[in-house]
């Protein structure tokens, strides 16, 4: 290494003849400075680095900072004296620290570490923490059909759609203890962000999971601050000048209790070794509106907030935690106990907090899966299901082949209990992107499959198979009413029509698709009927039968 520096000093040394017989400049070092300074703040404008020594981005920029400054003040000096080269050495050694200090913080020096990272309770009981589903608050639509709900509703809105153009974000939340997708609408081009700004974003769109309804939710004071907006108000300009050491994730679109808009960036550190074991420790949040923030320790985060922590980094902290259970050799050669995420993951709503899911499999692609994993999105807490069965494609494939015929395809299934029994759920969609069915897949045999037009039609079918396969005897708990019709509305969600009804004598909503009945369009205040549902802790609930007198 001496070596290696001698030679380029060396050579350094012997370029000076490049400068004879020119006058060197005066206040040469301090005009360099100011001119690498400027340099450096127009540069972070733009990139957003954060000002961190624990940042291997912000090293980088900095030696680049030193290497320019270190030009400069030689054509300004007309000499490289001590101070470049001493300067050139602290460069050297930087770039040498982030190489070096990637290498001491991989897996193959902390494979323990890493696979400590994700505090999984094994013992979980999923059937005690999934004792009964509302099938009122499981969500039926995946974010592609989210995006086309919120597309079509802001194609109604005529005085938006000629300004602004949807943010295809659309984050899941639990919002009133129902699991939503929101999003920002944004400026469609720059004449439009100049001619609005003022104002800043008059609205965002708001997608209930469960009944397939979007919303465009029009606020009483524009959002100033956002991903679209430009200069100072982008919304990752805005927190890295507030914020200018903090490291943070791309910020995510929320709203309170209230409706509000906010934006949450989940604050990161590196655990392990320099720059290995990235973890979230905090979070920044901004009013969407106003800019006003606040920093939060991770254990001190608001409880309404959903998503603290990116659905990438706890996916990448499940798969240490399933590889690297026996140490780090273990996952090159024997690869005993050696456990691997599958190929998609998607969102539970439980208890008012969002839990990301997915199945774990062994390394030897053998189509089934050993267990489960569900981690808090806000908390990290984890558990692991020692359930056995098909893994998520194989249910995937075996409900598209109850409806072949049709060519519907299936979203990535969730994980509940039906009738005591660990079940896949999903939608099918046409090639419009449109949900039409519903399914229900048992884990343990792929082959008990049903499909409905609607999730109770779906349920009762699945309930009845599962009896048929000497399963244990389910108890649907059904409920048979009849009476007279108080009040009956028609809507279509998602282009199929279904009829939202009063009955005499009982406060809640009973919802029939058109499927149910060719009666049902004929329908009027007045007709009496007999109607069968799930019983359901909500205040709506899915027809099942109906039966018009």
């Amino acid at each position: 290494m001496k070596e290696m520096f001698k030679n380029i000093f060396g050579k350094f040394d012997n370029s000076q003849s490049y400068f004879e017989g020119k006058k060197p400049k005066k206040n040469g070092t301090v005009k360099a400075l100011i001119i690498v300074f400027i340099f450096f703040i127009i540069a972070e404008y733009f990139t957003l680095t954060p000002i961190n020594l624990r940042s291997p981005d912000f090293i980088f920029f900095f030696s680049f900072c030193i290497i320019l400054f270190i030009g400069l003040r030689s054509l300004f000096q007309l000499s490289f004296d001590k101070v470049n080269k001493i300067g050139l050495i602290v460069a050297a050694l930087l770039i040498v620290y982030v190489f070096v200090g990637e290498l001491i913080s991989s897996p193959i020096f902390h494979a323990s570490a890493y696979q400590k990272q994700l505090n999984v309770d094994k013992k979980a009981d999923f059937y005690k923490d999934n004792e009964k589903v509302n099938y009122q608050s499981i969500p039926v639509v995946d974010k592609d059909s989210a995006e086309r709900l919120g597309d079509r509703k802001m194609g109604e809105i005529v005085d938006y759609v000629s300004q602004f153009e949807v943010d295809d974000q659309y984050d899941q939340i639990n919002y009133s203890n129902k699991p939503y997708r929101v999003t920002t609408i944004s400026y469609s081009d720059l004449i439009k962000w100049f001619t609005n700004h003022s104002q800043g974003l008059p609205a965002y769109i708001r997608v209930d999971m469960v009944t397939q309804e979007s919303e465009v939710v029009r606020l009483k004071e524009g959002m100033k601050y956002s991903h679209s907006d430009l200069f100072f108000r982008n919304i990752n300009r805005h927190i890295r000048m507030n914020y200018p050491t903090k490291m943070f994730e791309d910020p995510s679109f929320e709203i309170d209790e209230d409706g509000r808009p906010y934006w949450i960036a989940p604050v990161y550190q590196y655990h392990i070794g320099l720059f290995g074991g990235k973890d979230i420790v905090g979070a920044i949040l901004v009013d969407a509106i106003n800019g006003e923030s606040q920093y939060y320790d991770i254990k001190e985060v608001p409880s309404w907030i959903d998503r603290v922590y990116p659905s990438d980094l706890l996916i990448r902290q499940l798969e240490n935690w399933g590889q690297y259970g026996n140490g780090y050799l273990n996952t090159l050669f024997s690869q005993k106990g050696v456990l691997k995420p599958t190929d998609g993951y998607n969102y539970v709503a439980l208890n008012d907090d969002v839990y990301i899911y997915t199945g774990l499999t062994s390394v030897s692609n053998d189509a089934s899966n050993v267990g489960f994993a569900l981690i808090n999105m806000r908390t990290k807490e984890s558990k692991y299901y020692a359930i056995s069965g098909a893994e998520e494609y194989s249910a995937m494939s075996s409900a598209e082949g109850k409806v072949q015929n049709l060519k519907y395809t299936a979203t990535f299934p969730i994980l509940i209990n039906a009738g005591g029994q660990p079940t896949y759920f999903m939608s099918l969609k046409d090639s419009a992107g449109l949900v039409k069915k519903y399914a229900f897949v048992s884990v343990e045999n792929y082959q008990i499959v049903s499909v409905g037009d609607s999730v109770a039609e779906a349920e009762k079918a699945y309930y009845k198979l599962l009896s048929d396969n000497g399963k244990v005897k389910v108890d649907i708990e059904n409920k048979k009413i009849s009476g007279k019709i108080t009040a009956i509305q028609e809507a279509v969600v998602n282009g199929n029509s279904h009829y939202y009804l009063r009955i005499e004598g009982y406060s809640d909503v009973f919802i029939a698709p058109i499927s149910l009945s060719d009666q049902l369009p004929l329908a009027k205040v007045g007709d009496i009927i007999t109607i069968e549902c799930v019983e359901d802790e909500s205040s709506s609930e899915t027809i099942s039968s109906i039966v018009f007198q």
